[in-house]
């Protein structure tokens, strides 16, 4: 058995791709903070990629804090100082930080994780069990509440029957 190649082919699903793409473009400024992302049209021509592929990768971007949305308007890019410190408090995700140098080889070489410290498999671990385990109190406190707007909006219709 041969080992594995070095060129592996990359797993992740295509929006992804999309989305690292991106982030690249706003993060050496490609694409400026205020300025208008490209349009989902724009975006399945540039990657062939479907419409809802385009989209997800604008749907990363954002619930990353780097893309902002406008119903009607489009997809812009979030305000960030001239260190590239965001005003939601941006940071990369765990696993793009751990494959950056990977993906591309012209991506900046940056060392470690965002706050300066080393960063190890195991405290990446420890870092993606707690934000799953955020995440799930997060979608639980989010279930309760549309219960409670569902029980609210029943109150009411009962009221003006």
């Amino acid at each position: 058995m041969s080992p594995a190649p070095e060129s592996k082919q990359d797993r992740r699903p295509p929006y992804q791709h999309a989305a690292d793409e991106l982030r690249r473009d706003i993060l050496k400024g490609r694409i400026k903070p205020g300025e208008q992302m490209p349009s989902i049209r724009e975006l399945q021509e540039r990657f062939g990629v479907a419409n809802m592929t385009a989209r997800g990768a604008l749907n990363v971007l954002r619930d990353e804090g780097l893309i902002y949305t406008i119903h009607g308007r489009g997809s812009f890019v979030a305000d960030h100082d001239a260190a590239g410190e965001f005003s939601v408090g941006y940071t990369p995700p765990a696993w793009y930080l751990a494959n950056r140098d990977k993906t591309s080889p012209q991506a900046e070489q940056t060392e470690g994780s965002p706050d300066g410290s080393e960063a190890t498999g195991d405290t990446l671990t420890e870092m993606l069990t707690a934000l799953r385990d955020e995440l799930r109190a997060l979608s639980a406190e989010h279930q309760q509440l549309r219960r409670e707007v569902e029980e609210l909006k029943s109150q009411q219709s009962k009221s003006r029957s």
